[in-house]
């Protein structure tokens, strides 16, 4: 499952973001969700997602 349809993504779940300073590597993140930040149904480079360590990202995969 991919991670640019916001109803794909709820709060708890474990996913694979990549960070703004990764965008170029396209280094993955793993954590699970605390806050869903893109309001839009959809988003052509993943929806927006703060983990639950603090660390703000969009989404690319969800693991779980």
């Amino acid at each position: 499952m991919n991670g640019t349809q916001r109803s794909n993504i709820r709060a708890g779940q474990r996913v694979a973001i990549v960070l703004k300073k990764d965008q170029r590597s396209g280094a993955l993140t793993e954590g699970v969700v605390k806050d869903i930040l893109t309001k839009s149904p959809n988003h052509t480079h993943g929806i927006k997602v703060r983990l639950e360590s603090g660390d703000v990202g969009r989404v690319k995969e969800i693991l779980d």
